[in-house]
């Protein structure tokens, strides 16, 4: 186990502060529709290499979120569901600092992430179904009806509409109904 000094504690609490402060900034741009396509304005690069914020998901059923970027800090949640979209928001060494759909934020060991993209359809929502199109169009035939709160697979995304898979289900939904994936960014 690493013991860190308190002057490491607070490089570590001053860092997640900052970050924390610009990556709300860098969301909202993103909810605006004023991002580039397949990037974010304000996005920065984390030590990893890899873009900040950015959306990945659980790769176990059983995942302690934990208060701070250590086994030795405690466990302030259990996720329970393999699959789960959550935004990274920030990094420290091989621990990422995530956000969950309801905007709780909590430390995960990085190996218990994955790039698989996922994604929760509309859980701000109070309507009963949403529509899966045959197709990338409003007018397009309807392929299915899902209810808020359903884990999708994201196949891809053009910046508007996404193609999404469950069980055997496949179907396109606007973008702007998905959870998991920023406004205007494409997918592959």
């Amino acid at each position: 186990m690493k013991v860190l000094t308190i002057s490491a504690y607070i490089a570590i609490a001053l860092l997640a502060g900052t970050v924390s402060l610009a990556v709300p900034a860098a969301h909202a741009a993103a909810q605006s529709g004023d991002g580039a396509t397949s990037s974010i304005q304000g996005t920065q690069t984390g030590p990893s290499g890899l873009p900040l914020p950015r959306f990945v998901s659980l790769k176990s059923d059983r995942i302690n979120v934990r208060a701070g970027p250590g086994q030795d800090h405690t466990i302030s949640w259990i996720f329970s569901k393999a699959g789960l979209p959550v935004e990274i928001v920030a990094e420290y060494e091989n621990w990422r600092r995530i956000r969950d759909s309801e905007g709780a934020e909590g430390w995960i060991f990085h190996s218990l992430l994955s790039g698989r993209r996922t994604a929760i359809v509309a859980p701000w929502s109070k309507e009963t179904d949403l529509v899966l199109r045959r197709g990338p169009g409003a007018s397009d035939d309807l392929a299915a009806r899902v209810e808020p709160n359903v884990l999708v697979d994201l196949n891809e995304c053009d910046g508007t509409w996404c193609r999404v898979s469950v069980k055997n289900v496949t179907g396109w939904i606007t973008q702007d109904t998905l959870w998991g994936v920023y406004p205007k960014e494409t997918v592959n």
